[in-house]
């Protein structure tokens, strides 16, 4: 990419913005506007085409970006892991390579001013802000803006609203609802805990389809070396959490002058 395309910026809306800033701005607008049109032009062949390709493309996204690529949670064939990727970049959101370089720059700094898609910068911004800003970075239109906000809400939701069950370090939630939306990506806290994981729904209620799809290529022996937490791994999570609510209750427990209810 020319240096001409980032090194060109205008001022708006109290921010720099270049070239690659605004081309993201088109694009993603453009096919929110394509959504406004789905109404006037319904067919029900349309309609499971895009039921089939959010399912096709989000597992990919899932699993091959994420816990294939990015954390290395399990092994495919060259020419497996190649169809998924090429599946995920019918998502629309970006190459494997910048895709993972994101991904990991978000654990290295999570939530932190370093994280590219850091909640503490605001909601708004933690959501779909930062894809306008490339300073922060390294079948149908309906299916792709749905299934791009149920990945933005992993960003964004998934560290405002949801449960806590591990001690992270961090402000990650399991969100039930992007679980469903976004194939097992909403269990967040799950995977922040546990992130060479290949499954995030690690309880039975959990709903993780990319784990399903994962562990039936396990049963046919294409997919190989899965990694999944250790008792003594989830045992030291949870252990260290509980600690700290006995510690709080305790806390609450003192009243004036310092002394125990």
């Amino acid at each position: 990419m020319g240096d001409w395309v980032t090194q060109w910026r205008v001022e708006f809306l109290g921010r720099e913005w270049n070239f690659v800033d605004i081309g993201s701005v088109v694009v993603v607008l453009g096919l929110h506007c394509l959504t406004l049109l789905a109404p006037f032009h319904f067919n029900w062949p349309a309609f499971w085409a895009a039921v089939a390709l959010y399912f096709v493309t989000g597992v990919s996204v899932n699993l091959s970006y994420h816990r294939q690529l990015s954390h290395r949670s399990f092994k495919l064939p060259k020419w497996l892991e190649y169809l998924f990727a090429y599946c995920a970049v019918l998502s629309f959101q970006r190459s494997p390579l910048e895709w993972v370089s994101i991904h990991r720059s978000h654990h290295q700094f999570t939530d932190t001013l370093k994280d590219p898609h850091s909640p503490v910068r605001g909601f708004w911004y933690s959501h779909i802000g930062w894809i306008f800003d490339y300073r922060s970075r390294f079948g149908s239109g309906v299916r792709s803006v749905v299934f791009l906000h149920a990945t933005f809400g992993i960003n964004s939701i998934c560290h405002t609203w949801g449960q806590v069950v591990w001690d992270t370090g961090d402000l990650s939630r399991n969100n039930w609802l992007i679980g469903l939306m976004a194939h097992g990506e909403g269990w967040h806290n799950n995977h922040h805990a546990f992130e060479q994981s290949a499954r995030h729904g690690l309880e039975w209620w959990q709903v993780d389809v990319t784990w399903y799809v994962i562990r039936f290529l396990e049963a046919i022996s294409l997919a190989t070396d899965v990694k999944l937490p250790t008792e003594t791994q989830m045992k030291r999570r949870a252990l260290t959490i509980n600690n700290k609510i006995n510690e709080e209750k305790a806390e609450a427990k003192v009243i004036n002058n310092g002394k125990l209810e």
